[in-house]
């Protein structure tokens, strides 16, 4: 009775990490492709003159060589980011700015401010 309950426990625990590490994943890569915009161009401006350097040395898989080194770089990148945010224990319910990953709303301003309020709201006649 008690090695089914451990290995239910063991079970259910391992599908913990493993959906925590496939939204690190899905959330790092989303974060890469829309925050790090400027990056990705500043990585493919290098990765261009780099394969334009390597064309020299050798004409036929440079561009080929060059490519596949950044993508699997980002990859890389992703997935070991994701598994250690995973085995720090870092789940992404814990984070704030995530909400909109787990469908929680936020908490909007309920007072209205205009914008000739810091300058006549203080005014009394």
């Amino acid at each position: 009775m008690v090695s089914a309950q451990s290995a239910n426990l063991e079970k259910t625990y391992s599908l913990l990490v493993i959906k925590s590490f496939l939204i690190w994943t899905f959330t790092l890569a989303v974060c890469l492709l829309v925050v790090g915009f400027p990056l990705v161009v500043l990585m493919a401006t290098v990765g261009c003159l780099l394969s334009i350097v390597l064309q020299s040395v050798m004409p036929v898989s440079a561009v080929l060589l060059v490519a596949g080194g950044l993508i699997m770089f980002n990859v890389m990148a992703v997935l070991i980011a994701a598994g250690v945010l995973t085995f720090k224990g870092v789940h992404p319910t814990e984070i704030k700015w995530l909400s909109w990953l787990h469908g929680e709303e936020e908490q909007l301003q309920s007072t209205t401010v205009y914008a000739s309020c810091p300058l006549t709201c203080d005014i009394k006649l």
